[in-house]
């Protein structure tokens, strides 16, 4: 019996980690749930590493949490939610969500965590905390309310009823939806943009928008700027007409 595991390759600078559990709709173990920040972490420090790619295995991006694990301690599992979901929120790098077919729970609470979602057009999103009876974690619900609005958190978090990716994308869960047969190639052409582009560029502007960088950590990326060589690399570059060569990394 599959009990799930989290697979990861690196390929052209995007790592790519497969959530794999198709017997459960690749629903998260506890065993899943603890090896995910330790995995974001050796990913992190990896300099070959340029942006990081979420999916899930075949036609489904993650059913949530393995029902079986709540019975372990609905409080512990939780706890292990939380801590996945903030390490893939802090990691330094662009993240990515794939999505395809269900997209649930603590499926959603990882997809929300990552800088930006593709879904494909047969893709469904929902939180379902209140079919449990679970109060879902605080800093989880503020992070889904920056993302689509407290109307839309809360008709998600009220009801756990499930929405299509046209309805996603209206409300800022998504930020594109194609069809399922062009996804793929879709996220491998955008993540090739994206490991071309200044990492400092991109680590800095993370930071800021997602609100954690205080003064003195602005004026660090400042004199980062002056000194990393990256802005005379990309102006140069510009005059030349070629692609820039960065070489600050994270």
């Amino acid at each position: 019996m599959s009990t799930g595991e989290l697979r990861v390759g690196v390929s052209d600078g995007v790592a790519t980690v497969v959530i794999a559990h198709p017997a459960k709709r690749n629903a998260m173990t506890t065993e899943m749930w603890r090896e995910l920040p330790v995995l974001l972490d050796g990913l992190a420090a990896d300099p070959a590493v340029r942006a990081l790619v979420l999916t899930g295995e075949g036609d489904t991006f993650c059913a949530g949490a393995d029902i079986g694990s709540l019975r372990e301690g609905a409080d512990a599992s939780k706890g292990l939610a939380v801590a996945a979901e903030e390490a893939l929120a802090a990691f330094p790098k662009p993240t990515l969500a794939e999505v395809r077919g269900y997209c649930v729970g603590g499926g959603c609470q990882l997809a929300a965590a990552c800088d930006l979602r593709f879904a494909a057009e047969d893709a469904s999103f929902g939180i379902t905390p209140a079919k449990l009876g679970i109060v879902y974690a605080e800093s989880s619900t503020r992070r889904l309310v920056r993302l689509v609005g407290p109307a839309t958190a809360k008709y998600l978090l009220f009801s756990g009823e499930l929405i299509g990716a046209e309805r996603a994308l209206r409300t800022g869960l998504v930020d594109e939806v194609l069809p399922a047969e062009a996804l793929g190639k879709r996220v491998a052409e955008f993540t090739a943009v994206l490991s071309r582009r200044s990492q400092l560029t991109q680590a800095a502007a993370k930071e800021f928008a997602d609100g954690v960088a205080d003064g003195d950590r602005i004026a660090q990326w400042e004199e980062q700027m002056r000194t990393s060589g990256d802005t005379a690399e990309g102006v140069a570059a510009f005059l030349e007409r070629r692609e820039p060569r960065f070489t600050w990394s994270v």
